[in-house]
């Protein structure tokens, strides 16, 4: 089996060629440069044949895409159906990865594959246009819809937090007696958002399974369990700085340029049906990201 992984230096990207380079798996990694999804002439003809196509490229600034808008359509939507149109002139199976912002986060239970879409945000808007270009292409699909995603590539919460936590506490050496620390105030952290923060690299073994089933169509995969980011936040303080405040907050007293979605958390029952396996919790996830971390793998 030969993989080519578009978006190969991202998060889920760098974690799904190691992934399948540890499987024995023979996989090509594409990235900008050299492969832009988002131009008429991507690219692509260079990656050759292969048995399975894993689009992660993405434009994933939720906020920034409520400002440039096209930039986001371009790569998630008009990017996303190239890339399909290609699978099916080549014959090649696709794995496109979508996102649970395509749902409004009205439900009170986890959202199903077949539970009706209302994206809040411009991102949300042009992931769904991209589910939409990859099932009208007329290619072989397997749309892998996940959330909140960490890892130790690339910018994501788990490392935003850290950092922040990290210079509080050396602040908090350097100004001891001095009013430097308290005036900066404690980190404030949404408590009304309920997701489920996926480890890539959990999300990289579970994308692995799925391309063995040779299923098509649509499959949420996320880790199990859920939580607030202010419950998330707690726990990553927890394994890295014992006592730190935190403050929990409303979407309304920390406003950002996109709305997202109270509760976004996906049902895993049909992940599980097709692999005979269910996802590591968001727990295990940190703890794992936390020991690699800690021990610089």
């Amino acid at each position: 089996m030969k993989v080519i992984v578009l978006g190969a230096k991202g998060m889920l990207g760098t974690d799904l060629m190691n992934a399948c380079r540890k499987a024995g798996i023979e996989t090509e990694g594409f990235d900008l440069p050299e492969v832009d999804i988002a131009r008429d002439d991507a690219g692509l003809k260079q990656a050759g044949q292969c048995d399975w196509v894993v689009n992660c490229a993405a434009y994933t600034d939720v906020d920034g895409a409520e400002k440039y808008r096209e930039k986001a359509f371009s790569v998630n939507g008009d990017g996303a159906g190239r890339v399909a149109r290609w699978c099916r002139n080549t014959g090649t199976p696709l794995v496109h990865i979508s996102t649970d912002y395509v749902f409004d986060g009205n439900a009170g239970t986890p959202y199903r594959e077949d539970a009706e879409t209302n994206p809040l945000n411009v991102y949300g808007m042009s992931k769904l246009a991209g589910e939409k270009a990859v099932i009208s292409s007329g290619s072989k699909y397997l749309i892998v819809r996940t959330q909140s995603l960490f890892s130790r590539n690339g910018r994501n919460f788990v490392q935003a937090i850290m950092s922040r936590l990290e210079e509080e506490g050396t602040e908090a050496q350097r100004d001891r007696g001095t009013e430097a620390q308290r005036d900066r105030g404690p980190l404030k952290v949404v408590n009304d958002q309920t997701s489920s923060p996926t480890y890539t690299v959990h999300l990289a073994d579970a994308i692995l399974r799925l391309l063995k089933t040779s299923r098509q169509g649509i499959v949420h995969v996320s880790a199990s369990g859920e939580c607030t980011w202010y419950e998330f936040a707690c726990a990553i303080a927890a394994s890295v700085r014992p006592g730190a405040e935190i403050l929990p907050v409303t979407s309304g007293e920390y406003p950002r340029p996109a709305r997202r979605p109270a509760y976004s958390v996906l049902d895993k029952a049909l992940y599980k049906s097709w692999t005979g396996c269910e996802m590591p919790g968001w727990r295990e996830g940190l703890e794992e990201y936390v020991k690699r971390m800690s021990n610089n793998q």
